[in-house]
Order: C-alpha cells, then sequence, then structure tokens
C-alpha cells in the first residue's frame, strides 16, 4: 500500500468517526484541532503503511561452492536416515550454511578424511577412492546428501555405512559428466540399475522442475527385489505432478507375490516398448547407470572415465554412439 492511499485511508476514518459524532458545531473553532487533526491522520497513515509494508530481506548470493574440484574437502556427517534394509541417506554439513552448487549432470569422488584414525586404503596402501552422485538439490543450504547402497564386496560402501555422526568424509568436485541443457532432446531414455539410479535421479529432478521443460523423459529401472527399488516413493510422485512428462518402468528379478510390474533383466522388447527408437536421431538420448555387468550388456564396457565402444542391447537396436552416454 502506498502512504498517499494509507493517507486517503486515514482520512475516511476521520471523516466516518466525524459524521457519527453527537455533538453539535455551535460556534467557530480555532486551527488547533485541525492542525491536530492533521497531525492524527498523517500518523496514523504512517502507521497503516508501515504496519502493512513487508520486510524485504536481501536473498543470500553464494558466488562459490564449499567443494573443490582440485582437492579433498573433509565435511562432518551431520546425520543418518535410514532407508531400507541395506541402504540410508548420509547427509553431510556443508559450512556457512552454503549450498553445493553442483551443476547438472556431475558426481563427486570421496575418500576417507585426512584426519580419520583408520584411513581407507586398498593392498597396496592407496587411498580407496570413489564416485557418488550427491541426491541434494544443488541449491540446498548447509546439506550434501548421499544415498549409499551397501554392498558386501564394496569397500567404500562398507567403510561409509560404519561412518559414526560427527566423523568426517573427504570430498572432491564436482566432476562434470554431461552437461544438461532443457529442452536438448525431444525425448530422454533412462536406464539404470540398482544405485546407479542416483544421476538419473539428479537430472530428473533438475530437468522436471524447470517450467520450460517439454522434453519426455522415461526410466526403465531394474532391481533385484522390489525392497531393493530406490527412491520410488520419489519417482511415483514425480509421474504425478509430470504426467505428461515423465514415465517410470520398474522391473525386478525375483518378484514378490504381491508385485505386479515387470519381472526379468532389461531386455530389447522392454527397451523398444518404452524408449524412444534411433529413428529419432538427434532428438533422442538415452543414458544409462547401473552394475558394471547390466552397462556392459546394454551398452558395452566404459573406457575407464571414457565412453568406450557402443555395443550390447542399444547397439543391436540400431542406436549410435552420440545417442548413448554412460554414466
Amino acid at each position: 500500500m502506498s502512504f498517499l492511499r494509507a493517507s486517503f485511508r486515514a482520512s475516511t476514518v476521520v471523516r466516518n468517526a466525524r459524521r457519527y459524532t453527537t455533538a453539535p458545531e455551535t460556534k467557530k473553532s480555532s486551527n488547533l484541532p485541525l492542525y491536530l487533526g492533521g497531525a492524527g491522520i498523517a500518523g496514523l497513515a504512517t502507521y497503516i503503511y508501515l504496519s502493512q509494508s513487508e520486510t524485504v530481506v536481501p536473498k543470500k548470493v553464494q558466488e562459490k561452492s564449499p567443494l573443490d574440484p582440485n582437492n579433498f574437502v573433509d565435511f562432518k556427517l551431520k546425520k543418518v536416515e535410514d532407508y531400507n534394509h541395506n541402504t540410508a541417506k548420509y547427509i553431510f554439513e556443508l559450512p556457512n550454511n552454503d549450498a553445493s552448487l553442483l551443476p547438472i549432470a556431475s558426481c563427486v569422488v570421496v575418500k576417507s578424511a585426512s584426519d580419520a584414525p583408520e584411513p581407507l586404503v586398498d593392498a597396496k596402501g592407496k587411498p580407496v577412492i570413489r564416485p557418488y552422485t550427491p541426491i541434494s538439490p544443488s541449491d540446498q543450504e548447509g546439506e550434501l546428501t548421499f544415498l549409499i547402497k551397501r554392498y558386501e564386496e564394496g569397500k567404500m560402501s562398507q567403510y561409509i555405512h560404519g561412518l559414526k555422526v560427527g566423523e568426517k568424509l573427504a570430498v572432491k568436485g564436482p566432476i562434470m559428466k554431461i552437461p544438461w541443457k532443457v529442452n536438448e532432446f525431444e525425448e530422454v531414455g533412462m536406464i539404470a540399475g540398482g544405485s546407479g539410479i542416483t544421476p538419473m535421479y539428479q537430472v530428473l529432478t533438475a530437468a522436471l522442475s524447470d517450467p520450460a521443460n517439454t522434453t519426455k523423459y522415461t526410466l526403465i529401472f531394474a532391481n533385484t527385489t522390489p525392497a531393493d527399488i530406490l527412491l520410488k516413493s520419489e519417482f511415483d510422485d514425480l509421474v504425478k505432478k509430470h504426467p505428461n512428462t515423465f514415465k517410470v518402468v520398474y522391473t525386478v528379478d525375483k518378484p514378490d507375490p504381491t508385485w505386479v510390474g515387470t519381472t526379468g533383466y532389461v531386455n530389447k522388447d522392454l527397451i523398444k516398448a518404452h524408449i524412444a527408437g534411433p529413428e529419432k536421431g538427434e532428438k533422442v538420448k538415452v543414458l544409462i547407470c547401473g552394475p558394471p555387468g547390466q552397462v556392459v550388456a546394454i551398452a558395452g564396457k566404459k573406457a575407464g572415465m571414457k565412453q568406450g565402444e557402443l555395443s550390447g542391447v542399444l547397439k543391436e537396436l540400431g542406436y549410435s554412439e552420440d545417442q548413448v552416454f554412460k554414466f
């Protein structure tokens, strides 16, 4: 409300009060009451104006990420939230309530903290380093969250599952995987297995939250049992919010009696039934992330940090290397 509008409103209040007074005017009064009344109106207007004005607090402008792409930085474990029988959310504290500012799509690498009483090393005494994709939004203030599945053969996953609140983990990043642009493709197919779902979740939550997005995303998510499906409720919510631009297909190897979804491994028929075909050319992209065996069978082995030659099911279906990206 402007000051002038507030003044007008206050004047109206005073006039209405005079209208209903019972004291008749019998003689001309001095100008003092007028001055006082004017001052009262101005004061009342100021009060109304100030009381209805909202205090604008400038938004914090963060210029730099607390992460370092060239060096490991120790972050303290803030809390642990159990997710299922072998997976938990590990939430690390970011200093100064900063956000990670991780670009989409990127990951980080982790190792035991610099002051760890028992550093995690391999048989040769070298630090064990593993890549992980955080599931917290890049603008999430003060927290960096990982969804970590514990593998019996996984040294790092077992190490993280052994961390206690207050202990630290060393993180380096971000490491850009594939720069993501809104509406770069008409359709995006995603094939994930197990904990390989985290890069897909990062892309989907960022892309679908953009009001300008028109790209259609289809996720095929393979797991051993229904209990192994990570982030299922989150994906189901995304389907409800974005029914025209997101579809998810769950498939499991070992269904329980209540399972009503798809069963078995990801194969040609499943991909052809749900993911846009290679005939769409540069308008389609297929992303894959999962256990090495699954990636090899569907898209071929990666060559270290490089994509490697395309082979497997996607090659047989006619997709080109430019249409496929292996996380």
